[in-house]
């Protein structure tokens, strides 16, 4: 009895090898800071970035230590220490807190404490947003609240 047949069609009678096991849903990958002049501090060490790749949906809470960068959509809440990235066609609904937000997708949600957030030219953002810095380019959208510049203690 043959158990898998070669490229050719011929049978073998030797079982295949283990196919290779891929993670299509959340992979780590190195940071290649190029999108943040903050992340490029001399005294920043190597970190990792996970991502949820273009074309899938995603449902839960992302919490922890590191980049995230979302390609696809994801509907849950976003707690990182460090940045998130929403990149052009993605899509999160929940609210987000990280240290640097760029938006080049939709966020439906709010932003909260972030030092810096960046809305780009393709970018939309449908709540509030409270952050140290903000960055709008041309042709970005929002709708919400926003507050920035101010530091905890209401003062400058």
């Amino acid at each position: 009895m043959a158990l898998w047949k070669d490229q050719y069609g011929r049978e073998q009678n030797t079982p295949d090898p283990a196919p290779e096991k891929t993670v299509a849903t959340v992979a780590s990958v190195e940071t290649a800071r190029t999108s943040a002049p903050a992340a490029r501090s001399a005294g920043a060490a190597e970190s990792k970035e996970s991502v949820l790749a273009a074309g899938l949906t995603i449902e839960g809470k992302i919490e922890g230590a590191g980049n995230v960068r979302i390609a696809g959509n994801f509907k849950g809440d976003v707690n990182v220490q460090g940045n998130l990235t929403i990149e052009q066609g993605a899509k999160i609904t929940g609210s987000v807190r990280a240290n640097t937000v760029v938006v080049g997708g939709e966020l439906e949600g709010n932003i909260d404490a972030a030092t810096r957030v960046e809305l780009l030219q393709t970018g939309v953002l449908n709540g509030d947003l409270k952050a140290g810095s903000l960055t709008v380019a041309a042709g970005s959208r929002m709708r919400g609240r926003a507050e920035f510049g101010w530091d905890d203690k209401g003062g400058k």
